[in-house]
């Protein structure tokens, strides 16, 4: 769990990054997965998704190691994440982003997600969030 921490403290600046307690309640709540991207022994990245009610999904955090970025590690996170939505019959998953991480929008965009709502002043720090959905199939 350490080194799930650290890479999200590495990952996002202080007041997005989630608090220790905040990583392990997400991870730990029941209806909660956590996929971990291995290279050798070490963790390169790590996803978790949340199954809310309704049938919905909710992508709680995705974290690539710096290096590892660009490299097929975030696709292969979100692929079996959305998999596990498709197989929970889930009819949506969503997530934010932050408005000023174009780099994570254009990811999601080309994976089929949409912006649906603005949602101002979202994360600790007072950054603005985009609110992206996609349907499944």
């Amino acid at each position: 769990f350490r080194t799930l921490f650290d890479i999200d403290r590495a990952c996002f600046p202080p007041g997005v990054s989630y608090s220790w307690e905040e990583l392990v309640r997400f991870i730990t709540h029941r209806t909660s997965k956590t996929w971990v991207a291995q290279e050798g022994d070490a963790i390169i990245g790590f996803l978790v998704a949340n199954r809310e009610p309704g049938q919905v999904g909710h992508i709680v955090t995705i974290d690539v190691v710096e290096q590892w970025r660009r490299r097929g590690v975030g696709r292969a996170l979100m692929d079996a994440a959305e998999d596990w939505a498709e197989r929970q019959s889930l009819k949506l998953v969503y997530l934010e982003t932050a408005e000023d991480n174009l780099a994570a929008q254009a990811f999601y965009e080309a994976r089929g997600y949409a912006k649906v709502e603005k949602l101002e002043r979202y994360y600790a720090n007072g950054t603005a969030a985009w609110l992206m959905v996609k349907w499944t199939k």
